[in-house]
């Protein structure tokens, strides 16, 4: 007997191939910029509305008046939300804010993230439990929250962030590395948990990505580009774009068969030598 199942309100009648999000609701976290921003581009270009937060609510802002004016149909309007993801109790009020203005969740993208290049023997307590906060707690307070929603509803997608950090030991990166590890294992529970309710959970891994995060690395000598180019064997960084369109695929029905995977795209950085 098939489990899946087809939500309200994810008829064809709304949805065609131009915009397989027409009539779905999208939240994603981490999105005022880099690759979140890229993500609610792409989701709102196929048909959602899409609520966008982050830390810096003045970012999260410019990119959900970018969105409206680009997409300024019903179906795509965006709104633009200050949160700290490390908190829960705010992450529940922008969840529940966010229904109350759309009527639903269909789609969760969890993306907010942050990074320390710091020696494990320099890291205080703070630092350790500020990367874990942002990028595991806020990931589980997210889904947490939306999760409620979309059992309620009859189903939903959630896609999170992880990194290929979680294969490798990465020097000066053990926090960060923890936690996409975590995201990773996130993502298998939370999947077999809530398949029977029709919620579909799966993670993308992006490999190094041309973003001001990447980019400022690069400038100030943590990382070398040469160096890092040469080891993937596609040749080229990844472009926000590159991960987007992998989110939307997960988030999509396209991938209606799919839950608890992480798929790697890095142009092949984790399977060569």
């Amino acid at each position: 007997m098939s489990m899946s199942r087809q939500l309200p309100g994810w008829t064809a009648e709304r949805a065609d191939a131009g915009t397989p999000l027409r009539g779905r609701v999208a939240l994603i976290t981490g999105a005022g910029r880099g690759i979140g921003r890229a993500i609610a581009e792409a989701l709102a270009e196929a048909g959602a509305q899409v609520e966008l937060c982050d830390l810096d609510g003045a970012a999260a802002d410019d990119a959900a008046t970018a969105l409206a004016s680009s997409y300024p149909n019903a179906e795509a309007r965006a709104t633009g939300s200050r949160v700290d993801v490390a908190d829960s109790a705010d992450v529940r009020a922008w969840v529940d804010a966010s229904v109350g203005r759309r009527g639903r969740v269909d789609i969760l993208v969890n993306n907010a993230g942050v990074q320390l290049n710091r020696a494990v023997a320099d890291l205080s307590d703070d630092d350790w439990h500020r990367v874990l906060g942002v990028n595991l707690d806020g990931a589980f307070f997210a889904s947490r929250e939306a999760g409620r929603w979309m059992r309620s509803q009859g189903g939903g997608a959630i896609v999170n962030i992880a990194s290929i950090a979680e294969r490798f030991g990465m020097p000066r990166r053990v926090p960060y590395g923890v936690t996409k590890a975590g995201i990773s294992a996130l993502t298998r529970g939370l999947a077999t948990e809530w398949a029977s309710d029709g919620i579909r959970v799966n993670a993308l891994a992006p490999g190094y990505v041309e973003t001001d995060l990447v980019r400022d690395a690069f400038d100030a000598g943590h990382i070398d580009r040469t160096e890092i180019v040469a080891k993937i064997p596609m040749g080229r960084l990844a472009t926000p774009r590159s991960i987007a369109n992998v989110a939307l695929f997960l988030a999509s029905d396209a991938a209606e068969y799919v839950t608890g995977q992480t798929i790697f795209v890095d142009g092949g950085y984790a399977i060569s030598k």
